[in-house]
């Protein structure tokens, strides 16, 4: 097995390595970037859901919802919710049940499709969660303070360019793995 090597890896302990530690010298870039692009969303979600947790005693993809409802003060159809949170119908229904039982979403009839829920913040849940975002947001503060104004600018501006890349149709190539690897 070829040797890892993490230039920083001493700051960072074994259970926040995650799955950039599965990362050889040996592996392409395009492997290494994924890993350390998947293992600092690992880590940053972990700290904001245990953060949620502790303080507001609510689930990441419970304030996701209320945050989705917030950006749409007249409401959502649940299937646009849904599609807007990229989880199935089950999940958004089960998630607005418990909202609702909560107070803090209210499920009215859709005026243009009577087949359709429509739902919306209550003024509680409003107030709500506006407390939790601004929490959430100084929470990001504090976790990118120490990485220098000028390091955030341009790896967001890189970060967009890669989501473009992403999103324009690439042509299909055949390739094989340059090597094959033992499990």
């Amino acid at each position: 097995m070829a040797t890892r090597k993490f230039s920083r890896v001493h700051v960072v302990n074994d259970a926040d390595i995650g799955q950039e530690a599965r990362a050889t010298v040996d592996d392409h870039s395009a492997v290494r970037l994924w890993l350390r692009l998947f293992s600092c969303s690992a880590q940053v979600e972990r700290l904001i859901r245990s953060r949620l947790r502790e303080q507001f005693d609510i689930s990441l993809p419970r304030f996701d919802y209320l945050a989705q409802l917030e950006r749409h003060p007249g409401g959502l159809r649940l299937s646009d919710l849904s599609r807007y949170l990229m989880v199935t119908g089950g999940n958004v229904t089960a998630l607005t049940t418990q909202l609702v039982a909560a107070g803090f979403v209210e499920r009215l009839p859709d005026p243009s499709d009577a087949r359709s829920a429509h739902v919306r913040l209550t003024p509680r849940g409003r107030r709500r969660f506006l407390r939790m975002a601004a929490a959430h947001e100084q929470w990001l503060v504090e976790l990118f303070d120490g990485f220098e104004t000028p390091h955030r600018d341009a790896l967001y501006a890189l970060l967009g360019r890669l989501r473009v890349q992403l999103a324009t149709p690439q042509p299909t190539r055949s390739s094989t793995p340059r090597k094959a690897r033992a499990s």
